[in-house]
């Protein structure tokens, strides 16, 4: 039945994207595609008018481009947004200041802005539709309680010094998805610049975009963040960020010390990098002297690397779901019983220095 459908307003400059966009859509009969809207002056009329439950909105326009429409439907009317960005640089810096700004996803046009194979990324734009209409919607920049609570931490927790006992945890393994680039903003930037241990992160991100996506989170952190590279090696103070299209892996050298590698396998779970790759292979080569940490995010990707680790003896925090856009991965650890911590965001680097200095 028609009102119980997810109702959704198409944004996009292009009659032709319009069309399409709508198409897709429009094909899936969980969905209905109530309007469409040319410009972001007309989307936010459309949005009064027929009150959509989740917004597709394109970050290229005229006269109100994606960013500052989006900031307007946060700041009158918060919610679900879904961005539709060109697969550039400069697109992929709009879209990750539009998913600070509290977007809840993006989908990558393939082909420029006027895409003629958008079908080929039309079950990602489905799937990432549907879980949007049921995410949890986080204001954005707030001024006084980051999620609607604890104060949002630019500044470290704490500072470490020599303090470490021997047996500490080697690594600290991060999995975000939906919602993870600002849960990951959020955290990252809320520890110290000399955290004792490296820490590896996989959010599902496509390739070309978790280039920009490091460089901002290194602006936004004490740490140094990069993009994974074939042979990095891990140290303190470093975090890495697994590269679209390709899993991340760790090794440990002859030496003892411990590098990324990469590996162009096929996606698991539907993904390329996937988190359960990226926990196993750190199992397999730093054993229970981890932490693993599993924050928003849409599916199952994680929980079975998480139980990987939790069988060497790591300890697995996860988010809960007051905090999650989608709670989705943390959920899944939570039901195989592989977490020690349910967290909200906001908690989370906390637990994490706690951890690294047990």
């Amino acid at each position: 039945m028609a009102e119980n459908k997810i109702r959704v307003l198409v944004v996009d400059d292009s009659s032709f994207m319009r069309k399409v966009i709508g198409d897709i859509l429009g094909s899936d009969p969980r969905i209905e595609v109530v309007g469409t809207a040319r410009d972001g002056e007309d989307a936010l009329r459309r949005i009064s008018e027929l009150s959509p439950a989740v917004v597709t909105l394109d970050v290229e326009m005229p006269r109100k481009d994606g960013l500052a429409t989006l900031e307007e439907i946060m700041r009158t009317r918060p919610i679900p947004v879904i961005m539709v960005s060109s697969l550039t640089q400069e697109g992929a810096q709009t879209t990750l200041r539009a998913l600070s700004a509290g977007a809840v996803d993006f989908v990558a046009k393939p082909s420029g802005h006027v895409s003629l194979n958008m079908k080929d990324v039309g079950a990602d734009l489905i799937a990432k539709v549907l879980a949007a209409s049921t995410a949890r919607i986080p204001a954005p920049r707030p001024s006084r309680g980051a999620m609607g609570a604890q104060p949002e931490q630019r500044r470290p927790v704490e500072s470490f010094s020599s303090r470490f006992r021997k047996g500490r945890p080697e690594l600290v393994a991060i999995a975000s998805s939906t919602g993870g680039p600002r849960a990951l903003q959020q955290v990252l930037s809320a520890l110290p610049g000399d955290f004792p241990v490296p820490i590896v992160i996989v959010q599902h991100m496509p390739k070309d975009f978790t280039l920009s996506f490091a460089k901002r989170l290194d602006s936004m952190s004490e740490l140094d963040v990069v993009e994974g590279e074939e042979g990095i090696e891990l140290r303190k103070g470093l975090a890495v960020v697994a590269p679209g299209g390709y899993h991340m892996v760790t090794r440990r050298r002859p030496q003892g010390k411990l590098v990324c590698a990469l590996s162009d396998a096929p996606p698991q779970l539907s993904v390329k990098p996937s988190a359960n790759i990226l926990f196993k292979s750190v199992a397999e080569e730093v054993g229970g002297g981890v932490v693993g940490v599993i924050l928003t995010g849409m599916g199952r990707d994680g929980a079975e690397g998480a139980q990987a680790l939790k069988n060497r003896g790591a300890r697995i925090i996860a988010e809960s779901q007051e905090t999650c856009v989608v709670y989705g991965m943390p959920k899944a650890a939570v039901e195989i019983g592989v977490v020690d911590e349910l967290l909200p965001l906001y908690s989370i680097p906390e637990a994490m220095i706690r951890s690294v200095k047990e």
